[in-house]
């Protein structure tokens, strides 16, 4: 199984939302399809097919508990990452 799978599986999981890698969630998200841009510690990730803007900000190297749950419910909402039927 590939890193990025164990990635996506670990936050569609949500039993571990403050054990997330903040530099792996956001990779995951860029492969994905989302574009990236920073400003400070703010990493903004949008994509042209999801209306919500992500606005994330590390806590040390892991991502916020929160945070991981919105990316969650994104990836459901929208059915990214192949998971799902269209």
């Amino acid at each position: 199984m590939s890193k990025l799978k164990k990635i996506l599986e670990n936050i569609l999981r949500g039993d571990s939302d403050a054990n997330v890698s903040f530099k792996q969630m956001g990779h995951l998200l860029e492969k994905l399809g989302f574009n990236k841009r920073v400003r400070g510690d703010h990493h903004i990730f949008n994509k042209d097919s999801v209306v919500e803007i992500l606005n994330l900000q590390p806590k040390s190297s892991k991502a916020k508990p929160y945070q991981v749950k919105q990316v969650r419910n994104i990836i459901i909402k929208y059915k990214l990452g192949g998971y799902f039927d269209a």
